[in-house]
């Protein structure tokens, strides 16, 4: 920081950038939208369980998208979904996040080479921010992509600077 790291000899006084400040606060309190589609739903909602416990790196679960900060796509993403997704997504306030999970949510996974009815990847649809492979998933590996996508609001920069 510079000039300003001497000046104070009080433990109680943390000097940071407003951006800082904000992502530290929007990466503490992310918003999830509950939206499973298939198997990948299940250790989704084994992540929210007592054992893994997705609670304390602040993840809320909400079943309204304008409350929701990020949307969770876990599982097949049909084309009749598809609309949906795209819909619930627009309804998200932003700054707005999407974790992708599993194969299926992902690139469509075993399904999309012998159906006509499979969607090739949710981010056809909307943006994603984290994938998270697997099929399905382990809890641990959609607590990795949590922090992944806590990392990026970490380096986010949201104020506009004026020259």
């Amino acid at each position: 920081m510079g000039l300003l790291d001497k000046q104070f000899n009080n433990s109680n006084v943390i000097i940071t950038s407003l951006d800082n400040l904000l992502n530290w606060a929007r990466l503490s309190s992310l918003w999830q939208m509950q939206f499973g589609l298939a198997c990948c739903a299940i250790e989704m909602m084994a992540t929210a369980a007592s054992h893994y416990d997705f609670d304390r790196f602040g993840v809320i679960p909400r079943a309204t998208p304008r409350q929701s900060d990020v949307m969770i796509v876990a599982g097949t993403v049909t084309l009749k979904m598809a609309s949906r997704i795209k819909r619930l997504y627009d309804q998200m306030s932003e700054p707005r996040y999407v974790i992708s999970m599993g194969s299926c949510s992902n690139c469509g996974g075993p399904y999309w080479e012998h159906g006509y009815h499979v969607l090739k990847g949710v981010d056809r649809v909307i943006p994603v921010d984290v994938y998270v492979p697997g099929c399905p998933p382990r809890p641990e590996a959609l607590m990795e992509g949590l922090i992944k996508l806590q990392e990026k609001i970490r380096n986010e920069s949201r104020v506009k600077k004026t020259a």
